[in-house]
C-alpha cells in the first residue's frame, strides 16, 4: 500500500506538472494574438528559450537555494530514497516546481514585448530564475531565514500562499513593471502625446487561445499544487473554477465586452485566487475573481492612458496587482467569519505580500539594470521598426508569404 500511495503521489504530481507546462504554450500564444505581426515568431521562441534557461539554471541553483537539495549524485541514490524519496518522488516534485519557476519570465516576456534584443532577456531569465525567484520561494515555501515562525510569532498565523498569488505571480508581474520601466515605451507609443487606443492585436482568435490553454492548465497549478494525493482537495478546484467565473463575468461588464478583457479577466480572477484557493468558500472566491476583473480592466486602462507605462500585455496589472489582491484577499475571505477555513491572518498576508512585491520590484530592476549597462537592452530603433521576427530570428510568422511579396 505505501508502493501504491507513492506511485499514486509521483503520477499526481507528474500530471500537475504537465499541466503547468502545457500553460507555457498558452503565455506564447496569448503574446502571440497581443503583439503586432512583426513580432509573432519572437514571442514563440521567447517562452520556449525562457522555459529551456529556466529549468537549467533551477536546476543548477535555484532549486538548491529554494530547498537545499541539489541534484549532483549517481542516478542510484536519486531513485533509491536516499534523500530524494522512494521512486525519485522528489524528482518529480523539482519538475513540478520548474514550471512554476519558468512562469516567472514567461510573464516578463509579455510585459517587454516588441522591443528587447534576444540575448539580453535570455541573461535575465537566468538570473531572476537561479537567485531573484528562489530566494523569494525560499523565505515563503522552503522554510528559510525563519519568515513563517516570525510571521506566526508576530500576528499568529503564517504567510499563506497555496498556489502562487504572490510567490509566482505578483513577483513575476512587478518584475515585469522593472524591466518595463527600464526598457521604455515602444517606438510610436506615445509619440502623439496621447495614449490614443494603442497598437491593436495581431490576433484574436490566438490570443483566446492562449488564455483558454492557461485556463485549462491552470487546475494542475492550484489543484496539484497539494503535492500528493492525501492532500488534494475538492474545494481548491471549486474555488478556481469560482473565482474565474467572477473574473471573466466582471471583465465583460466593466471592458464593455472587450474581447482583451474578456480572455484576460479570466485569468485575472485565476491568479488572485491561487493564494487561498485551499480555504476560502466558493463563494468567497467568487468575489475575489469579480474583484480581480475589476483590477486588472481598471488597471490596464490606468497603466497605459494615464502613466503611460507600456506594458504590452498588461503583465503588471494582471499578474502584479491582482497577484498582490490575492495575497490580501487570502487573509480576508479565508477567516472563518466570512465563511473560509481559518488559519490565516490579514496582517501576515499584508505584510508577506509586502516583502514580495517589493524584493520582485528592487530584483528586478537590479537584474535589468546591470544588464542593461553590460550589454544594452534594447533593439535599434531601426530593427523594431522591422519587427524582432526578421531583426532577430531572420524569419517572419509566414515565410511562404514574405517570399512571395
Amino acid at each position: 500500500m505505501d508502493e501504491q500511495m507513492v506511485g499514486g503521489d509521483l503520477f499526481f504530481i507528474l500530471m500537475g506538472a504537465i499541466l503547468v507546462f502545457a500553460m507555457h504554450g498558452g503565455f506564447a500564444f496569448l503574446e502571440v494574438g497581443t503583439v503586432r505581426h512583426k513580432n509573432q515568431v519572437n514571442a514563440l521562441v521567447k517562452i520556449l528559450v525562457d522555459f529551456a534557461i529556466s529549468t537549467t539554471a533551477y536546476f543548477l541553483i535555484g532549486y538548491l537555494i529554494a530547498y537545499g537539495v541539489s541534484f549532483f549524485s549517481d542516478a542510484n541514490t536519486l531513485v533509491s530514497g536516499e534523500g530524494f524519496g522512494p521512486q525519485g518522488l522528489l524528482l518529480v516534485k523539482f519538475f513540478f516546481l520548474a514550471t512554476f519557476a519558468a512562469a516567472v519570465p514567461a510573464i516578463v516576456s509579455g510585459g517587454i514585448a516588441e522591443r528587447m534584443k534576444f540575448l539580453p532577456q535570455c541573461l535575465a531569465t537566468g538570473l531572476l530564475v537561479a537567485l531573484i525567484y528562489p530566494l523569494f520561494e525560499a523565505f515563503a515555501w522552503g522554510g528559510a531565514y525563519g519568515g513563517q515562525a516570525w510571521f506566526e510569532a508576530a500576528f499568529g498565523a503564517g504567510f499563506h500562499d497555496f498556489a502562487g498569488s504572490i510567490v509566482v505571480h505578483a513577483v513575476g508581474g512587478w518584475i515585469a513593471l522593472a524591466a518595463v520601466l527600464r526598457l521604455g515605451p515602444r517606438l510610436g507609443r506615445y509619440d502623439r502625446g496621447s495614449a490614443g487606443t494603442g497598437f491593436p492585436p495581431s490576433s484574436i482568435p490566438w490570443l483566446a487561445l492562449g488564455s483558454w490553454l492557461l485556463c485549462t492548465g491552470w487546475f494542475g497549478f492550484n489543484v496539484m499544487s497539494a503535492q500528493s494525493l492525501e492532500g488534494v482537495s475538492g474545494l481548491v478546484a471549486m474555488n478556481s473554477l469560482m473565482a474565474m467565473a467572477g473574473g471573466i463575468l466582471a471583465a465583460v461588464i466593466i471592458g464593455r465586452a472587450d474581447p482583451g478583457f474578456v480572455h484576460n479577466g479570466a485569468l485575472a480572477g485565476l491568479v488572485a485566487v491561487c493564494a487561498g484557493s485551499d480555504i476560502m468558500h466558493p463563494a468567497g472566491s467568487f468575489v475575489v475573481g469579480a474583484i480581480a476583473g475589476v483590477v486588472f480592466v481598471k488597471g490596464f486602462e490606468i497603466c497605459q492612458a494615464r502613466l503611460k507605462v507600456d506594458d504590452v500585455l498588461g503583465v503588471w496589472p494582471l499578474h502584479g496587482l491582482c497577484g498582490l489582491w490575492g495575497g490580501l484577499a487570502a487573509g480576508i475571505f479565508g477567516l472563518e467569519a466570512l465563511g473560509g477555513l481559518g488559519g490565516v491572518s490579514f496582517m501576515a498576508q499584508l505584510v508577506g505580500s509586502a516583502i514580495g512585491v517589493a524584493w520582485a520590484f528592487v530584483g528586478g530592476l537590479a537584474v535589468y539594470t546591470l544588464i542593461g549597462a553590460i550589454v544594452g537592452l534594447r533593439l535599434s530603433p531601426d530593427d523594431e521598426r522591422r519587427g524582432a521576427d526578421l531583426s532577430i530570428h531572420k524569419v517572419g510568422a509566414n515565410p511562404e508569404s514574405d517570399i512571395i511579396g
